[in-house]
Formats: structure tokens, sequence, C-alpha cells
């Protein structure tokens, strides 16, 4: 907006404010130029390029750790380790089961059954060529074994002969259950089931097969006469043909050969879970608690000293979820946890050098240097799927450790960082106590403002005369101040305009209500037709007696809501219009022959028709009839006030119920009457006061206003 000549003139004329009003920002700009200099000059230094330099290899690292931990997670090794995260925290030995990754094991073949438990990597070593794995599949369903497999290195197998009892001379496997508080042994002695070749000759390059029958162990030689085998306890030992070891062999003449075997372990326990409802949990809670122990027992010998026992010291775990903590570079730290879960199966963070900075304030100075993407979160997240469901990884980074390695670099450069400090601190000093305390004041004060303004007293307590002066923020105190002043005038003289406003309305009610007793008095009788349209006129000065605006006054007045007949009421209406000055109204009963109850006031109501109906006659065609009908629908009675004649311009249709709207013709006088737009507005304020509401459209050949109430009852 143009600025008027004369506000031109005026500031033409005012006095040049000088050289101080200019002095904050010329020493505000001189600090602030210093501060560049000083940060330009640490910006082309080596600090920023080694900064950038260093997060970029971190950044390298970063993806390199993340794709060697997925790729051992994804692994079935992995897998198994996501599987049996609680197994790092037990002892290895004596042997628990592991969850596999498949629902079981084919324990009958050999090569599957090593395929299994190599891949998965569930093997426990153990010194002189030793290892064996115990688990359970993935799935009950499978019916509910635990598998062990492994190897030993012996001599050849002997294997017990049909009916022999005494299995003293027999290789055999000793298996121990811990279990939920109650111990289970079984021993398999090894029997002997020769291949042979195409023509029937049993070929020793093939290798010895033979099955590990278990019986219940009674702890003693001759133990088969009192009990047949397991029928679930099912097991198989393959011995290779070569020696383990050929140069021992040549010397000392001893073959030790190596015998991989596999055994399903029944478990009643696990068998009973799967016939009972609900479900059963898996795999079990307790699975950490279960413990095994296999021995294998060489013929002949000490009976007491196996060749081979799972609870022999110098055990090696298999991989474990910590394993991946040697993976991590300093910084970095892994958390794993089911997809769905809350809690953190593991979290692993890299060891760092925690030893103390000889500058810290240089460390937090380095981590304010701009490089791009170095504020960014460096974080990877991997799904690894398993068959108990999926796991989320994430791996984060951290690069303070390339804070910490610039640090002495920027040790040399302490002078260029005092030189920054110095003038940041200058730069605080003045902006604080020249500038932002005086902000800070004027804008304390600035905020009581909108409380103000709403008092009777409007702002004369706002007061920022002691702001004033002839810098920036001076002159827009003063500014500030007398445009505040002019305002206060401005609130105290409205406050004047509506009371005496409030008076001319209290006034013209007291002197029209009087009147109105006298004539109540000379048309008090009930059959009197008068009398309804007094009360009419009382009710309507009561409502406009005492308030500010005719609008505040319909919206604040109180309505007497009584049950009503609108078929009567309707009818007497539509009789007595022409009395009102609206003549030819019709009224029709539609479907409702009979009394229609809705909770009205009946003169409010009589105004709001009354509204209508004069708005009708003003808009309707000449000698047509306006027509009143009267509907009923399910639990609401609909009100239809509709004449023929001009519709209502698109541009009012929006705005026709608000207060000071009308048809300019009818403003104008053009129709034979003003209105001040208060007709619509009193009807509907009436109606929404009485749980109703009106609506106007347009219809071929004219307009129809719609009240609809909630029937009474």
């Amino acid at each position: 907006m143009v600025a008027s000549p004369s506000v031109l003139e005026r500031v033409a004329s005012l006095p040049w404010p000088g050289i101080a009003s200019f002095r904050q920002r010329i020493l505000l700009r001189g600090v602030f130029l210093l501060l560049a200099v000083a940060t330009l000059a640490m910006a082309v230094t080596l600090l920023q390029e080694e900064k950038a330099l260093s997060y970029r290899n971190y950044q390298t690292s970063f993806r390199k750790t993340q794709e060697q931990v997925s790729s051992r997670l994804h692994h079935p090794a992995g897998q198994l380790a996501l599987l049996n995260p609680a197994a790092a925290s037990v002892p290895v030995t004596p042997l628990h089961p592991y969850v596999l990754p498949y629902a079981a094991i084919d324990f009958d073949d050999a090569s599957k059954v090593q395929q299994a438990v190599e891949t998965t990597g569930c093997l426990v070593q153990y010194r002189q060529y030793g290892a064996v794995c115990v688990a359970v599949g993935s799935n009950p369903w499978a019916g509910g074994f635990i598998y062990i497999a492994g190897r030993f290195a012996s001599d050849d197998l002997v294997g017990r002969s049909p009916g022999e009892r005494d299995l003293r001379g027999t290789h055999r496997v000793r298996v121990t259950l811990d279990m939920r508080g109650q111990t289970s042994r079984w021993v398999a002695p090894f029997e002997r089931m020769d291949r042979s070749d195409g023509g029937g000759a049993t070929s020793p390059s093939a290798g010895v097969r033979g099955r590990l029958a278990g019986f219940i162990d009674t702890d003693g030689p001759d133990m088969l006469g009192v009990a047949r085998p397991v029928r679930d306890f099912r097991g198989w030992a393959w011995q290779s043909s070569p020696c383990i070891d050929a140069a021992d062999s040549a010397t000392t003449g001893r073959c030790r050969k190596g015998t991989f075997f596999s055994i399903r372990l029944p478990v009643e326990v696990f068998r009973e879970a799967l016939f009972r409802e609900p479900r059963p949990d898996w795999p079990p809670a307790d699975l950490e608690k279960t413990l095994l122990r296999v021995e294998v027992y060489a013929p002949g010998g000490d009976a007491s000293t196996p060749i081979f026992d799972s609870n022999a010291e110098g055990a090696t775990p298999p991989f474990s979820l910590n394993d991946l903590r040697g993976l991590l570079l300093p910084g970095e730290t892994l958390r794993v946890k089911k997809v769905g879960g809350s809690a953190d199966l593991v979290k692993l963070a890299a060891v760092t050098d925690d030893a103390p900075e000889a500058w810290p304030w240089i460390d937090r100075l380095i981590r304010q240097l701009p490089v791009e993407g170095f504020d960014t979160a460096l974080e990877a997240k991997d799904v690894v799927s398993t068959a108990l469901g999926s796991y989320e990884v994430t791996l984060t980074g951290d690069v303070r450790g390339v804070n910490r390695a610039l640090a002495s670099v920027a040790t040399r450069m302490s002078w260029f960082v005092g030189a920054m400090l110095t003038a940041l601190a200058v730069a605080w000093l003045v902006v604080e106590v020249g500038i932002i305390r005086r902000i800070a004041e004027l804008t304390r004060r600035a905020r009581a403002v909108s409380a103000e303004v709403r008092s009777e007293d409007g702002v004369r307590h706002f007061n920022v005369a002691d702001l004033r002066g002839k810098d920036e923020l001076g002159i827009l105190a003063s500014c500030l101040h007398d445009l505040l002043q002019r305002v206060n005038e401005d609130v105290r003289r409205e406050h004047l305009r509506a009371e005496r406003e409030r008076d001319t309305w209290h006034a013209v009610g007291h002197e029209i209500m009087s009147p109105l007793q006298s004539l109540m008095v000379l048309h008090g009788e009930a059959d009197d037709p008068s009398a309804r349209y007094i009360h009419r006129m009382q009710q309507a000065i009561r409502v406009l007696y005492g308030s500010a605006s005719p609008s505040e006054a319909f919206q604040s007045s109180q309505l007497r809501l009584d049950t009503l007949d609108l078929n009567e009421f309707l009818a007497h209406v539509a009789t007595n219009a022409q009395e009102a000055g609206v003549a030819s109204v019709r009224f029709v009963a539609g479907s409702s022959a009979g009394a229609v109850k809705v909770r009205a006031d009946e003169y409010s109501l009589e105004d709001v028709l009354t509204h209508l109906l004069t708005n009708a006659d003003r808009h309707r065609a000449p000698g047509s009839d306006i027509t009143i009908t009267l509907e009923v629908t399910g639990d609401r009675a609909s009100v239809r006030v509709h004449n023929a004649g001009e519709q209502i311009p698109a541009e009012l249709f929006e705005r026709i119920f608000e207060y000071g709207v009308s048809d300019p013709k009818a403003a104008t006088g053009e129709a034979g009457n003003t209105t001040r737009g208060q007709g619509l507005f009193v009807a509907r304020t009436y109606m929404a006061k009485m749980g109703g509401t009106v609506t106007a459209r347009n219809e071929d050949g004219g307009v129809t206003f719609e009240l609809l109430f909630p029937l009474a009852g």
C-alpha cells in the first residue's frame, strides 16, 4: 500500500537519527565478520578435508561390517545362533540341545546327517577328532526327539553278536539325559551290518556300517536279558576305511579310524506334550537346563574310561551371536531382536578406546565441523527369516571415533580455535547485553497486549517508554508505544459507544414496554385475537431489552418449550397470515391428518413462520399462493414454506441465514419494504434453540424453506 503524500512529508521532515541508531548493527556485523574469517580459516585447513575423508572410510568399513554380519546370519550357522541366543551364556558342557533351523534330521542317511550338522555348525569340537551335536528340530510335530550326531576315533569297531548279553567285548555308546529333575540313561551297543558289492562279498573300501540298538542302561555289563531294545531309540554308526593319521599308523602300527554316528533319542516329555491342548510352546523354555552326556566305550580295557566323553574339558562351542563382536569396528553396535518383539535378544558393542582426550574441547569443536552426511546416523537393518520366525538385525555406527582421530591434528590449530571462540564470546556479550536483553524485555511486555485489549481498561497498562532510545530498538519501542496509546484510545471509545448503544436499547425497551402493558390490560381476554400479537411484541422487546446488539440479543434469548400440535398451529398461522399483511397463504396437512406433537415455543415459532412468510411474500410471483405443507417422516416432522417466483441468487445462497445479509432489492425498498437482513437469522437462531433446523433450496419456479422438528416423545 502506497503511503499518502502527507505521511511521506512527515517522514521526510523528521531529523536524521544520527550514527548512534546504526551502532548496534555495525558492531554486530563487525563481530560476525570476525567469526566468518575465523570459520573460513578453519574451513580451508586440513581438518575439514581429513574429517570428510575419514568419514568416507568409516562408511566403507561400516558397509563391509554389515555385509559380513548379514552373510553370517543368513548362513544356517547364523540361523542356529539366532534360534539359540541363550547358548552363549551357558557352559558348553554338559551338552544341551540346540534348536536346528530344520524341522528334523534324516538320521538314517550318513551324508544327510553330516551335511546338516556341518552346515549349521552345531558340532561341539573336542581334541583327538571328537565332535558331537545335540539338537531338536524346529517343528514339534516332527516327533519331539533329541538328535545326537558326532564323530570319534577308534580302532576297528567290534559289534555285538546276536543274543550276546555281555557288552564288555563290544563298542557301545552311553547317553545320559538330565531333564526336569529326572535322569534317563541308555546304552547302545554297535551291531555290525556289512555292506556288500554286487557279487555279495564284503567291500572293505566301503567301510563299516552298523546299527546302535538302544537299551535302558542298568549300569552293568549283562543288561540285555532284562529288557528289549527301546523301540523309538534309533542309531547308526559308520566307520571309514582310511586311517585318520597315516604317519602315526606307520610308526605305531595302530590304525585309528574315524567313526560317525547318528542317534534319535526319544523324549517322552516332548512327545506327551504333542497330544495336549493348547499347542505346546516350541522350542521348550527349559532347553538350556536339559543336559546330555555322550560316552563311547571300547571293548575290553578299563570299562570306566570312555574313548570319547562329551563332558571332557577343552570343548569348543559352536558359533554364537557373541562371536559377531569380533566383526564390529570401534563405535559399532549390533542389536538382534525378533520381529514383532520389543526386547533385544542380544546387544553387542565393539570394544572402544576410552582413553581420555588431552583437549576435550577440541573434540567437541571437531564435531561441529560441517561434513555432508556426517550428522546422519549410520544404521543398517536386515531381516533374517528362520523356521521359527524372522529376526531383525540392526547395525549402528558411531562416528565419534573419527573425531577422536582428528584431535591430534586439531591441536596444532588451537590458535585459530582461540580466535573463533574470542569472536563468539564478544558477539554473545554484545548481542546478549545490547540487543537480546532489550528484545526479551520488549517481547515480554508486548505479550501483555493480547490480554489487556480484552479488558475494559484497554492497553493502558502497557508501557515501553523506558526502552525508547536512539538506536533501532529504541526507535521501534517509541513507535510501538505511540501506536499502542492510539489503540488504547480507540478501545476506550469503542467501550463508550457500546455502553451508549446498550443504554439506547434500555430506553427504547422501557418506553415500549409501558404502552404494551396498557394494551395488554385492554385486550387481556383469552378470545381477543389482539392479545396474541401483544404477547409476541412483549417477547420481542424482552429479547432485545438490555442487549448491546440485536444479534447478541437473539443468540442469548431463552425460550420456553412446550408440547405443540403443528397441525392446529399451522392452520391458525395460515388463517391469520392476512392480518400480518401476507395474503393467499394455504396450509396443506399432507399425509399427517392427525395431531403432530413437537416441542417448541409457540411465539418464537410464530416469529419464525412470520419471517419466512414475509420473505416469501416479498419474492413470490404476483397473484400466486404461498403454500405451507406438513409432512411426518419417521420421528421427524417437516414444515415446508413454498412460494412461486424468483430464486435465491447463487452469490447469496450460502449467506442468507447470516445476520445483516439481505436481498439488495429488499434492502433498498423496491419491494415495498426495507429489511436489515435480520429475519432469516432470527429463524435459524430460534429453530436451533428449539432443537430443529431450517434450510432453503431453489426449486423449479420458486423457493422452498424447510423446517425440521423432532417429534415429541
